[in-house]
């Protein structure tokens, strides 16, 4: 087997047992908890999908960018959160039936919501920008739906068991992560280093801030929400953005690598987010301690 195909290998098994082992810890009540609240659901999805996206309609149309980096904050900023956003989330203190109920609402509406925004962005630009249902339904079902309700099931009737195995589970799918990435960073960093320039590490970190800043204030009277919902409208999915710019821009080679530079931007700027919230956090403890 090649050296490309193991790292897919590795990547796809790495997620598959990441959302596994979140099934493992989470409760169906939590899986379907923004389903039984439809206007947080709305409010949710206000912050990442009209905002977001029309913040990069607006960028398209008043900057002239490299061609592979609007379409990569195109495809980027009508896609769901993607399976390894919840565990980032839940370490940054967000609350867990948010973030799990955001991660499976999003993705299973992003089956209407993606070739819908994407029809919206093809009349806005007159380009052919497409992508089949399908498509979307195959890379949802397949790397969250299916092992998240396996571990929900192993949950369920095997609770001691389920306790026993997330730890090893999380353990294992991060060691295998790490292999399978940096073998896939370094064939593409020639390619993520020729995109620096004309103002497109600024372009994107603007990006990852609109996304921020719209999750933080639309997240929720508290700061735990606010996180979730901030991180998350950062925060999308590399697969489905990368589906949409093979099937819709197939000659323009660089998008996966602008996608790949964007997901770097956004984990630096995220992790310096989360140091100001936990700052904040510990700030308020002191106060209602010398209260």
């Amino acid at each position: 087997m090649q050296l490309a195909a193991l790292v897919a290998f590795g990547i796809k098994s790495s997620i598959t047992l990441t959302v596994f082992g979140l099934g493992l810890g989470t409760t169906r009540g939590d899986a379907l908890s923004l389903f039984r609240a439809p206007a947080r659901l709305l409010q949710s999805l206000l912050a990442m999908f009209l905002i977001v996206p029309l913040f990069t309609v607006i960028v398209a149309r008043t900057f002239v960018l490299t061609p592979a980096v609007v379409i990569a904050l195109g495809a980027l900023s009508v896609s769901p959160v993607p399976p390894l956003w919840p565990k980032r989330s839940l370490a940054g203190g967000g609350d867990k039936s948010y973030t799990v109920g955001l991660f499976v609402a999003t993705t299973a509406l992003s089956v209407v919501i993606v070739p819908t925004a994407l029809a919206i962005y093809g009349q806005l630009f007159s380009i052919p920008v497409q992508v089949a249902p399908s498509t979307v339904a195959t890379i949802t079902f397949l790397t969250v739906l299916v092992p998240l309700a396996l571990g929900i099931a192993v949950r369920r009737h095997r609770w001691l068991w389920a306790e026993r195995i997330e730890q090893p589970v999380a353990i294992a799918a991060t060691t295998l992560l790490a292999l399978s990435v940096l073998p896939l960073l370094v064939k593409a960093w020639p390619q993520m280093a020729s995109l620096v320039g004309d103002g497109t590490l600024a372009t994107m970190l603007a990006f990852v801030f609109v996304g921020l800043l719209a999750g933080h204030i639309l997240g929720g009277p508290t700061e735990d929400d606010s996180t979730v919902l901030a991180l998350a409208s950062a925060t999308r999915h590399p697969g489905i953005a990368m589906s949409i710019a093979a099937l819709s821009f197939p000659t323009e080679k660089l998008v996966p690598a602008a996608i790949v530079l964007y997901l770097l931007l956004c984990g630096i700027a995220s992790t310096a987010y989360l140091k100001l919230i936990n700052r904040s956090r510990r700030s308020n403890k002191a106060v209602m301690a010398v209260r």
